[in-house]
């Protein structure tokens, strides 16, 4: 009978104890898991059983650290849907998502009205300067010695002609984070340069252009007959040179109708004399690449032109 209370002593003071124990931790976890304003430390990384969503400016609930302006500006660019979740980074005039193991963007959206490209004397570019983006954990983003010496340029995802309003939104589109490695001469200099040149046109003609472009590292049938994805990484942090680059573009006219364009170019010297309209694909194959989904807030059989065809 002695033994058998003595048992029972036992597991009632265990379980009190777990108990109490796990009130505490719960208390404690829970506090930290509710505070979304808490910095992040350049020390090391935060970790989050969902991931988390960090940025220049956050977008998960941080009341205090994000302004109204900021907030609008960002839903007024992301109207249509965001194509993925990880690692969302906001700006003043551009939202991006960031791999943090190519160290490029999956993806950077804009959104582009004729008041955002018009030229501006009070804007001057040669103040810019490429920088790292210290918003990101120092283990992931890249740095402009990775670039130095790799016979690439520091290619802008959201070019820095869609935002000649203002010289602060000109000196964002700078940080290294939207970048990515591309081959200068015959591409970015000048054929992705026609494609960039040639969205900025559509601002004419449409009140609300938007606008998303990324990276794409696309698989190659090899000698042995088999199919790899390979592409080549520079600098310390192993920046990764996409193989391909994507832009998919949807104006909106005055009366709300709705036009798509997907464009896809390879990462290589383009003979100028090439037709924009000769890199025109189908969204869905770009979708299907790169993993991700372009304005799914919108039935794809409500835009009332694919590529210049009538859907």
């Amino acid at each position: 009978m002695a033994r058998k209370l003595n048992k029972y002593t036992f597991l009632g003071a265990v379980s009190l104890g777990s108990f109490f124990a796990g009130s505490i931790f719960e208390k404690y976890y829970g506090k930290c898991n509710q505070d979304y304003s808490l910095p992040v430390s350049s020390d090391f990384p935060r970790f989050s059983i969902f991931g988390s969503v960090l940025a220049a400016t956050p977008l998960s609930p941080a009341p205090v650290q994000q302004s109204p302006t900021s907030a609008s500006r960002v839903s007024q660019i992301m109207k249509y849907g965001f194509p993925s979740l990880d690692n969302i980074r906001s700006f003043d005039d551009y939202v991006l998502s960031y791999d943090r193991r190519n160290r490029v963007a999956h993806w950077v959206f804009e959104h582009l009205t004729h008041e955002h490209v018009v030229h501006n004397d009070k804007v001057d570019r040669s103040k810019c300067d490429f920088k790292p983006d210290e918003s990101i954990h120092p283990f992931f983003r890249s740095d402009n010695s990775d670039y130095r010496g790799s016979g690439f340029d520091r290619g802008h995802l959201a070019a820095a002609g869609n935002h000649k309003a203002n010289q602060k939104h000109v000196e964002q589109t700078f940080y290294l984070s939207n970048m990515a490695p591309q081959v200068g001469r015959g591409f970015n200099r000048d054929s992705w340069n026609r494609l960039e040149r040639y969205v900025r046109k559509l601002t004419r003609n449409y009140p609300n252009v938007y606008v998303c472009t990324g990276p794409l590292y696309l698989p190659r049938k090899e000698s042995d007959g088999k199919t790899y994805i390979k592409y080549q990484v520079i600098g310390s942090n192993n920046v990764a040179v996409p193989t391909h680059f994507f832009k998919v573009v949807v104006v909106e006219s005055s009366s709300g109708e709705l036009e798509l364009e997907a464009y896809v170019m390879p990462n290589q010297v383009i003979d100028d004399a090439t037709p924009l309209t000769s890199f025109l694909v189908p969204p869905e194959s770009i979708e299907r690449a790169a993993g991700l989904l372009f304005f799914d807030n919108v039935s794809r059989n409500k835009f009332s032109k694919i590529n210049g065809k009538k859907n």
